[in-house]
């Protein structure tokens, strides 16, 4: 007997739907949503690039006359702001006469902030909010942006087993293998903007783009960390925390080197790190990180979970995430 799934399997698969908006739908946070009726998926849909349509008006016009009755999964609080690009999603749900709405994350836009549920609620459709990680997760950027004002930041590093990004001459062309460096131009392509720092590209020259078949044009913006302003080709910024100017990014991949890496540890600006460890020992070269300002061991501790792990070819990444500050 297949068992009945809940209100959270129907998030999580809404939230896995909304992996595709990423990084397209930007300005707009990527979003799916599901609509089933009776057990069954009758529509379904994710923001589309530009960030229109949002992913319930997909999902609505795919359920067509099947969404009256039905039950409307989304993983964000369907919008109750107008643009000229098209209506509000509570106004399009609310004509298209679900019988109830479930979503998982309260929007923090003060265009919605609870009136998107308040308008559907308001014309006689149960709504009800369900918070899953999955589909908090998967709005992580958009959600930085609007509660800190800053994108959100994945720290990149790929290294030997004894901790290198190269040798002490520099040489770093390739630490891992073909199958890891594959990975990277798909966190790339999940990106919409990619830095290093300035000492890295003036010395390496790196094209930062996504160089996978059919993903090409989902190569991020480039941004450089220098003072000098010496990026041509790209963006150039100060410091780390000039992130916050960067209008209508969500994702930032940062990839090195070992000083601009050790600077958004130290500024505290680092959501998410990527290790890739090489199975090769260098042995006096040149080490990932540089001082990060860390006085004793017990502050080190507790501040990263892993998020996953896995082998590819003969290289091993690790994800880890931030782990939510104690409060005091």
């Amino acid at each position: 007997m297949i068992p009945r799934r809940t209100d959270a399997d129907w998030l999580a698969a809404a939230a896995r739907l909304a992996q595709r908006a990423r990084p397209l739908s930007r300005p707009n946070p990527g979003v799916g949503a599901i609509i089933v009726k009776d057990g069954i998926v009758v529509g379904r849909g994710w923001t589309m690039p530009g960030g229109r349509p949002h992913a319930e008006a997909v999902a609505l016009q795919q359920a067509g006359a099947k969404a009256q009755g039905a039950t409307l999964y989304c993983t964000l609080e369907p919008c109750a702001h107008r643009s000229e690009r098209g209506p509000a999603c509570a106004d399009l749900i609310v004509e298209a006469r679900p019988a109830a709405v479930v979503f998982a994350v309260k929007d923090p836009d003060p265009r919605t902030a609870g009136s998107g549920a308040d308008r559907i609620a308001s014309a006689g459709i149960d709504v009800r909010l369900v918070e899953i990680a999955s589909a908090t997760d998967s709005l992580a950027g958009y959600l930085g942006c609007q509660r800190e004002g800053r994108p959100h930041v994945t720290l990149k590093l790929a290294m030997s087993l004894d901790g290198c990004i190269a040798l002490a001459s520099g040489e770093s062309q390739w630490i891992t293998g073909d199958i890891a460096r594959a990975h990277v131009h798909a966190q790339r392509a999940r990106a919409d903007a990619i830095l290093v720092g300035g000492g890295t590209w003036r010395a390496d020259s790196p094209r930062l783009d996504v160089r996978l078949d059919g993903l090409a044009d989902r190569s991020p913006q480039r941004f450089v960390l220098t003072r000098s302003g010496n990026a041509e080709g790209a963006q150039a910024i100060p410091s780390p925390d000039d992130i916050r100017a960067m209008e209508g990014i969500q994702y930032l991949y940062v990839e090195g080197g070992a000083q601009t890496a050790s600077a958004f540890l130290a500024a505290d600006l680092v959501d998410a790190i990527h290790l890739y460890r090489a199975p090769i020992l260098v042995g006096g070269g040149l080490p990932a990180l540089v001082d990060i300002g860390l006085t004793d061991l017990a502050t080190a501790h507790g501040r990263w979970k892993i998020a996953d792990r896995r082998e590819l070819g003969s290289d091993l990444f690790e994800a880890y995430e931030r782990t939510p500050c104690s409060p005091e």
